[in-house]
């Protein structure tokens, strides 16, 4: 019975992880519709800014920070992945509303650039880019207004990101002749985080282990969500983004700021994929390919909870965390050591983590075929392209 609870614990620690990181990606695909594949790379951002926190608080001035510095990442990973997935919304996804297809190819094609960015990035790269995404935002306030009615106003938009990027681009050349500036902040080698002392250790209650950790996962899992759950329902915002998702032609009759709400809520999403990038921190190294790790994962919590529903999304994500973990790390042998010989061939075929999230791929699949809506099925109207 130890051993039952051992494993059920361990694989509601994981599948927490899978809370935080499938939360935004329900805020934004299950609310507004839109296939974000850059998702999980918006995790990574917020791994790689819980180590650069780290660092920063490590020596020097801030070292009275260290103990904590875990609490201070989170909502610095929130704002930071946030800010990137706005900036996304902005430059990409608001021109690709409606178009499922293309906003999949899109973004999956940014999740290539941040991986390589994260490989490559140094402080002459990053300045040239601030410039550029500096340019391409602010060039439009200081033109005339009645220019962007003109039937060459997509011209002008390219315009204006081609002028941005070759001014980022001639930046960054021209410090990339310092050497110091020309250093790479990262690489493509994994990079560890060491979490404070009090996260160290585990507790026993009885025969159960339970690392401190994965305590604190599961305590910030359960903070996010009711954050969001209070965000969406309390708040003046929340109730609009509840809105539009159901209603967007008529919100936007009556006087519901429709492009804030659609940024607002890529803010959110993007700002949660951070939290859930802190969270990974704890479990392990974490590498530029981290958000490939959990970007299937997530689409397969969203779609087996109910495409828009918070509490499908933890009991999908709950299930498919334990079940993985059950099954690859072949705790179910040690669980129930009498079981049937076929059944125990076919288990011990699956006890890898790979196999494990192809039985459980099959088995989401299969229930699909019978509730092609997920757990709890959407009720009203989905965002209208």
């Amino acid at each position: 019975m130890d051993l039952f609870f051992d494993t059920l614990f361990n694989g509601m620690a994981i599948g927490s992880v899978l809370v935080l990181a499938a939360l935004g990606l329900a805020v934004v695909f299950g609310l507004m519709g839109v296939i974000n594949m850059a998702h999980g790379e918006l995790m990574m951002i917020g791994a790689y800014t819980t180590f650069v926190v780290q660092n920063l608080v490590k020596n020097g001035p801030l070292e009275f920070l260290f103990p904590i510095y875990i609490l201070v990442a989170i909502p610095i990973a929130f704002l930071v992945s946030g800010l990137v997935g706005l900036l996304l919304e902005k430059t990409v996804i608001r021109r690709l509303y409606g178009r499922p297809l293309e906003t999949l190819l899109a973004t999956w094609g940014v999740s290539l650039i941040l991986q390589q960015f994260v490989r490559s990035v140094s402080t002459a790269f990053a300045l040239g880019l601030v410039l550029a995404v500096a340019v391409g935002l602010l060039v439009p306030r200081l033109l005339p207004a009645r220019w962007g009615r003109q039937r060459w106003a997509p011209l002008l938009d390219l315009g204006r990101w081609l002028l941005a990027a070759l001014l980022g681009i001639g930046l960054a050349s021209l410090l990339g002749g310092v050497r110091v500036l020309d250093q790479p902040w990262f690489s493509a080698r994994n990079i560890d985080v060491t979490a404070p002392r009090w996260l160290r250790g585990s507790i026993d209650l009885g025969a159960l282990n339970m690392p401190v950790a994965r305590l604190f996962i599961l305590a910030l899992t359960a903070l996010a969500l009711l954050a969001v759950v209070w965000f969406l329902q309390k708040s003046v915002w929340g109730m609009r983004i509840r809105a539009v998702t159901q209603n967007r032609a008529m919100s936007d009759c009556l006087g519901i700021p429709t492009e804030r709400v659609d940024a607002l809520t890529f803010l959110v999403g993007s700002g949660l994929a951070g939290v859930a990038g802190v969270a990974v921190t704890l479990l392990g190294s974490v590498g530029p390919n981290l958000g490939g790790n959990y970007i299937v994962d997530c689409f397969m919590v969203v779609v087996l909870g109910g495409v828009g529903k918070l509490l499908g999304t933890v009991v999908a994500a709950l299930g498919i965390g334990i079940l993985s973990y059950v099954i690859g790390s072949g705790s179910l042998l040690l669980v129930w050591p009498a079981m049937p010989s076929a059944l125990n061939a076919l288990v011990s075929f699956f006890a890898t983590t790979s196999m494990a999230k192809v039985l459980v791929f099959a088995l989401i699949v299969l229930f699909l075929q019978f509730r092609p809506a997920g757990l709890f099925p959407q009720k009203g109207r989905m965002v209208e392209a």
